[in-house]
């Protein structure tokens, strides 16, 4: 049986998808345990890795993961992707990423941090046994490949890419790919980019996407019971901060240009609290986010701005008196 401490964490099942993608469009005998996940939510990291390496000895060819990656698709991503699309410039794109990165994978913290002009965007350590140049190259190049891809933002301007494996034979081919300087044999595996980069608008947003995310918000909005225009005003402002994870009342009071004390005295003339106002809005992107079959418990409660699904379901029957799954077994025609 195996042991706890050997876990490191689960991947998001569209990537078992993409390697699948890959195998066709190589013309390869799919192996077993990879047609076992393709309709799984989640898998396991240590098989995601064995899939690879396995991969990567059968075929022996340099730069696999880059290979790999360039077949990456936004539904290979899941809602992180859909939502990165929405942003408006590559700063927003990443804090979206950061926010939401365990959704793709959730053993280990995604650490972004600013030294020197340069951001750096790596995972926390995993045990050394758990880790190889054909996983990390792929992660890397799922994440570039979807901002240059995806994102109409294909003059993306790297500093480095770093590798904690020894330089391969190819090593030229990375260079190529990533338009960079990449470095092998280093601490830690990850991307370095200028802070400058950051503000860069994308040339085209998803205006579907806008759209869609406006649409739903106007429709929320005509099933709030309060009227006045700062209500309204508030009830937005709450909508779009928990889709860009920025909710606290201070940030909230700020895109209203109201002083914090204003809005809370303002909310007790209602009898009510900002908390209040907050949770209603969660209550209704809740049912609204239930209503969509494709989304997990987990996905859901990272888009309501809770960091563990617990939280979320635990909320959600304070307010409507049904878990979650009650919730969508009424509401859902069966499948």
């Amino acid at each position: 049986m195996r042991q706890l401490k050997d876990y490191t964490g689960s991947v998001y099942g569209g990537l078992g998808q993409l390697l699948y993608a890959y195998y066709q469009a190589q013309g390869l005998a799919i192996p077993e345990k990879l047609q076992r996940i393709q309709n799984l939510e989640r898998f396991d990291y240590s098989l995601w890795r064995e899939l690879l390496m396995e991969l990567d000895a059968q075929l022996r060819r340099p730069a696999l993961g880059l290979e790999i990656a360039e077949l990456v698709q936004p539904k290979h991503l899941g809602i992180i992707a859909y939502i990165a699309m929405s942003c408006a410039n590559l700063g927003e794109a990443l804090q979206r990423y950061h926010d939401f990165h365990r959704l793709i994978y959730d053993g280990s913290p995604l650490q972004v941090t600013a030294q020197d002009g340069l951001l750096s965007i790596r995972w926390s350590e995993l045990p050394q046994n758990m880790t190889a140049q054909i996983t990390d190259e792929t992660a890397i190049a799922l994440m570039v490949g979807f901002l240059k891809h995806f994102m109409d933002f294909k003059n993306i301007r790297l500093h480095a890419v770093h590798f904690q494996s020894a330089a391969p034979k190819h090593a030229a081919l990375y260079a190529q790919y990533f338009g960079c300087k990449v470095r092998f044999s280093q601490p830690c595996s990850e991307v370095l980019l200028p802070v400058q980069e950051l503000s860069a608008p994308f040339l085209q947003g998803d205006q579907t996407l806008q759209q869609l995310l406006t649409q739903q918000a106007q429709s929320l909005l005509q099933k709030l019971p309060h009227s006045t225009q700062t209500d309204q005003r508030l009830q937005q402002a709450i909508l779009t901060g928990l889709q860009k994870n920025q909710f606290q009342i201070e940030h909230i009071a700020g895109q209203l240009n109201i002083p914090v004390r204003q809005l809370q005295r303002h909310l007790q003339q209602q009898g009510a609290s900002y908390q209040q106002r907050m949770q209603e809005v969660r209550c209704m992107l809740a049912e609204e986010y239930l209503r969509d079959p494709h989304l997990s418990l987990q996905e859901i409660a990272l888009l309501l701005g809770y960091s563990e699904q617990s939280a979320f379901q635990r909320a959600f029957k304070r307010w409507l008196q049904l878990t979650p799954q009650q919730w969508r077994r009424q509401n859902l025609p069966a499948r």
